[in-house]
């Protein structure tokens, strides 16, 4: 995995070395490890290029999936189907205030969105509750 050098002695003699970021190159960040690999690279002077990152080696962000529930997000898709059936609202209220955004934090704005659209429709039906009691 690691790739290692010869270090030839004085007298002739070689012996097989890994640099200090080669034995610990699982532990660091992808990117530092590319770095390590272009720097030793540079450091040895030989002329020869290293591959910086494979083609088929990509590594997917934890956010290039999409969001669930045709790509717009639970929140925004309760928020717009909201306007049909409010309790959808209530639901993504509930979801909101459970931190469901912290799995993907894309979902807030619409969570909360429904949240803020939940409270006026409450305000909204109490005030027609109270104005035909009284």
């Amino acid at each position: 995995m690691a790739e290692e050098n010869v270090k030839e002695r004085g007298d002739g003699s070689a012996e097989l070395v890994k640099s200090n970021g080669d034995k610990h190159a699982s532990v660091i960040r992808p990117a530092a490890r590319y770095y390590s690999a272009i720097k030793d690279a540079m450091v040895c002077g030989k002329g020869r290029y290293t591959l910086v990152k494979d083609v088929d080696d990509v590594e997917n962000g934890a956010y290039d999936k999409p969001l669930p529930c045709f790509g717009c997000g639970i929140g925004w898709f309760s928020f717009l189907l909201g306007f049909v059936f409010p309790f959808l609202w209530y639901y993504a209220t509930f979801l909101y205030f459970g931190n469901y955004y912290r799995k993907d934090p894309r979902e807030r704005a619409g969570l909360a969105a429904s949240a803020i659209t939940a409270m006026g429709f409450s305000l909204l039906l109490l005030v027609i509750v109270l104005f035909r009691w009284f």
